[in-house]
C-alpha cells in the first residue's frame, strides 16, 4: 500500500506548518513503514550548531504519527490518536541530512481492532530512529500512542 507523499508535504505545508518550514519531509510511506528527512540548516539548529533537538522529535513523531494517521483512514472509522508520552536518546551531533525511519506499523492494526471491539482506549509504543548521511544513528525517539473510538 505505497501511497504518495507528494500530499502528505503538502498536508504538511497547511496542518503542520512549523515542521515544514524546519525542512520535514516524508520520502516514503507503506503501512508498516515510514522514512522521513530532516536536513541540518542554519534555522533549525541549535547554538551547538547541530540540529535542535525539536526538529528531530517534528521529524520522527511523523515517521510514527502518518502510519497511525493511515491505519485510522484504513478502518474507516472515528477514531482519536493522541500521543500521551515520549522518550530520546541522542547519541551524535545531528548534521547534514537525518533520515528517520520507523517500522513499526504492525502495531497499529491490532490495537485500531481491539478499540473498536472494545470501545476502550488502546496504548502502544513506536519507534523512530534517525541516522545521518554516514549511516550512523544520532537520536531514537519512542512515542506513547493511545487511540480509541469517537462517540
Amino acid at each position: 500500500m505505497a501511497t504518495s507523499t507528494r500530499k502528505y508535504n503538502v498536508f504538511n505545508f497547511f496542518k503542520l506548518p512549523s515542521a515544514w518550514w524546519c525542512g520535514v519531509r516524508l520520502k516514503y510511506v507503506d503501512t508498516n513503514k515510514a522514512v522521513v528527512t530532516v536536513k541540518h540548516r542554519w534555522f533549525n539548529q541549535n547554538p551547538f550548531k547541530s540540529m535542535f533537538w525539536a526538529v528531530q522529535g517534528m521529524a520522527a513523531e511523523y515517521a510514527t504519527g502518518i502510519l497511525v494517521i493511515n491505519q485510522i483512514a484504513k478502518s474507516e472509522k472515528k477514531i482519536s490518536m493522541l500521543v500521551a508520552g515520549n522518550n530520546a536518546k541522542f547519541t551524535k551531533k545531528a548534521t547534514g541530512r537525518i533520515t528517520f525511519t520507523c517500522e513499526d506499523g504492525h502495531l497499529i492494526e491490532e490495537a485500531i481492532a481491539k478499540t473498536i471491539a472494545t470501545g476502550e482506549g488502546q496504548v502502544f509504543t513506536m519507534q523512530s530512529v534517525g541516522v545521518n548521511e554516514d549511516g550512523v544513528v544520532v537520536s531514537t525517539f519512542n512515542f506513547e500512542w493511545t487511540i480509541r473510538v469517537k462517540r
